[in-house]
């Protein structure tokens, strides 16, 4: 899989592409289309919970070096 992020200078936001496989890619979007969403809105709610799911607080960072040292 190949990532690649793009940044404009005239925009606050970043682009980040990806390589799939393109079955993947088309049932994807066929399932979106369905449901009446775009992609993009997809995976920007995928990769939010998937952030909030998986981050750490930074007091239990802090912690666990104290531990360590």
């Amino acid at each position: 899989m190949c990532i690649h992020w793009v940044h404009s200078v005239s925009m606050k936001d970043v682009g980040l592409r990806i390589r799939v496989q393109r079955d993947l890619r088309e049932e994807f979007l066929e399932v979106c289309r369905a449901q009446d969403k775009p992609a993009a809105q997809v995976l920007r709610e995928f990769m939010r919970g998937y952030v909030a799911e998986k981050s750490v607080p930074d007091l239990e960072l802090t912690d666990s070096k104290k531990e360590v040292k």
